[in-house]
This record gives C-alpha cells, structure tokens and sequence, in this order.
C-alpha cells in the first residue's frame, strides 16, 4: 500500500495541532490535562479517524510529542498514551461506518475504552492514589465529555459544510 502526499500532510497537520491544543490548555488551564481527571481538548481531534486513515498516524504521534514536551505527564505517558490513542483511532476508523441515526456512536467512544484502561493503568501503577477501576472510570469519564461534546461538534462542523468530502475526498 502506497501512502500518498496529502495523507502525510494531513497526518503532519493533526500531529500539530494535537502539540499545540495542549500546550495551549497547559498553558490557560496548567493540570488539565494529565492524571485521572482529565480533559484534554487535542482528544477531540480523534474525530478525524472518521475521515481520514491519516489520523491514524497523526494523532498518536501528536500524542506522543505532547506527552514528550509537557511537564505534567507521567514517565511512561509517551508510551502508553500514545499506544491508547493508536489503538482508539484504529478502531474508530474501522468503526466509522456504524452508526446510529447517521452518528458514529461506537467509534466515537473508543478513546474512552483505551484511554480507560491503559492510561488508568498507568496511573495506578505510578501514583498508587486511587484503585485501579476508579482511575479507569475518571480517565474514561474525562474522555467521553471531550469526544461527545467537543468532538461531535468537531464532527457536525466538518459533515455538515461537507468539509469531510472537501478536504479529504471520502
């Protein structure tokens, strides 16, 4: 399979945007993006899996740059975060096309799952606070209120005008 130019440059500009919408809500709002509750806003960006195979590559390497740069983040967050959000955005590209009432409801969702689990783990492991179902449910938490209220927004924005077809021709 041949990767063409533009699913690069569409991967590149996510991987960026992802960066830069967490160093800004590090910087506007320091802490909320890290431990078990959390919201991180790049997470809405996930949408984009339901567009474009290059989110697959985009997201989770802007992820892994974000938890690279950022001061709050655990020492293994570069690896699990980035393997949760590669497995969530391969999932909702797979899931994409099922859908309750026109809505990708279970792809959407999938954040939620592995961000829950893996990065719930992490935290059990790192900080030893909390029980492990309760750090699961608080990341997973944080994760369905960022993908069902800014990222179907994100979605309805990008369906609506038609700029899915438009920028990535699906």
């Amino acid at each position: 399979m041949k990767i063409k130019t533009h699913d690069l440059v569409h991967a590149a500009v996510l991987a960026a945007l992802y960066v830069a919408l967490g160093l800004l809500q590090n910087l506007l709002l320091p802490g909320s993006t890290s431990m078990a509750i959390q919201f991180r806003a790049a997470e809405a960006l996930c949408v984009f899996a339901v567009f474009t195979p290059a989110a697959i590559l985009g997201l989770p390497l802007g992820c892994m740059l974000f938890n690279l740069t950022s001061a709050g983040t655990l020492p293994l967050d570069p690896v699990i975060g980035t393997a949760a959000t590669l497995f969530a955005v391969l999932l909702m590209y797979l899931l994409r096309n099922v859908r309750i009432r026109n809505y990708p409801l279970a792809a959407m969702l999938m954040p939620a799952l592995w961000n829950g689990l893996l990065v719930g783990l992490e935290l059990t492991i790192y900080l030893k606070e909390l029980p492990l179902w309760l750090n699961m449910l608080y990341v997973a938490a944080g994760e369905v209120a960022v993908l069902l209220v800014l990222g179907t927004a994100l979605y309805y924005a990008m369906t609506v005008r038609e700029l899915d077809k438009r920028l990535f021709g699906r």
